[in-house]
């Protein structure tokens, strides 16, 4: 089983209630693909915000990993809009008064630009504990009602988990089957103290 490193990049899978594997997503196909006899279902998740993440497991693990990287062949092949597609800039419309467009034009490197500073400004300046919290205990309840909504104490432990209180938290998903209960507190950890700073 690989280690789990909590960042943009890490992802965790299960079948049923056992962790099969943790990193990156070759990693997890890889484990995907190791237990594919076992009857129990797959899951799989962003290991930081549990959003839930679709594999395409059809074929060899190599056919499987594969399909994770765009080819790049297809990307060239895709007809370029405006922007710059290489960097990930992605064109949407934006509405905005004339007095707002004549403002952002007037900014140096123009409107996209502007834009773009003014949202990275916003962000850095928005990141506030309290954001940082309530993202966490997002992620963490994420996980848990998609994983551990019919396990015991699960209402109550949700209780705890949203007024903060880790000792009760501990208590109550104690019972859990042991590798969800441990990504569990893994994500509730930084609900209750703040996101890891490693």
């Amino acid at each position: 089983m690989t280690d789990m490193t909590e960042n943009a990049n890490s992802f965790i899978a299960f079948r049923g209630e056992r962790r099969i594997a943790a990193g990156s997503l070759a990693d997890v196909v890889r484990g995907a693909v190791e237990t594919a006899a076992e009857p129990n279902a797959l899951l799989v998740f962003d290991a930081v915000t549990s959003a839930p993440v679709e594999l395409d497991l059809r074929g060899t693990l190599e056919e499987a990993l594969a399909r994770l990287a765009p080819s790049a062949a297809v990307t060239e092949d895709k007809k370029r809009g405006p922007g710059r597609p290489r960097l990930g800039v992605v064109p949407r419309e934006v509405t905005l008064l004339p007095r707002h467009w004549d403002w952002l034009n007037d900014q140096p490197g123009g409107a996209s630009a502007a834009l773009r500073r003014l949202v990275d400004q916003a962000r850095t300046a928005g990141d506030t504990a309290q954001d940082k919290r309530r993202r966490a205990l997002e992620h963490a309840y994420r996980f848990m009602h998609a994983m551990l909504g019919d396990q015991a104490d699960f209402e109550e432990a949700t209780r705890a988990l949203f007024a903060g209180d880790a000792a009760r938290f501990t208590t109550l998903s104690s019972s859990w089957p042991a590798d969800l209960r441990e990504h569990a507190r893994r994500l509730a950890e930084s609900a209750f103290h703040g996101p890891s700073t490693s």
